[in-house]
């Protein structure tokens, strides 16, 4: 699985996709059935991103990494 990077816990909603932004921070953005929803920065702790990993927010509501595979 993946290694925890993220010390901060992030709770989440119904009705929103969460993921690790460009500039490393998380966001959150509207499902396309939520239609009163708005995307917005979520976390205020920066994720340093390396390439070759895949960044996601887990169930418990902190920030993993995972390697990705068939990546040169």
């Amino acid at each position: 699985m993946g290694r925890k990077v993220g010390s901060e816990k992030i709770k989440r909603e119904d009705g929103f996709l969460y993921f690790v932004g460009k500039d490393g921070y998380v966001w959150k953005a509207p499902m396309k059935a939520n239609k009163k929803g708005r995307k917005g920065k979520v976390g205020s702790e920066k994720i340093s991103k390396r390439s070759g990993f895949m960044y996601y927010l887990g169930k418990d509501g902190f920030v993993y990494e995972a390697k990705m595979k068939n990546v040169r």
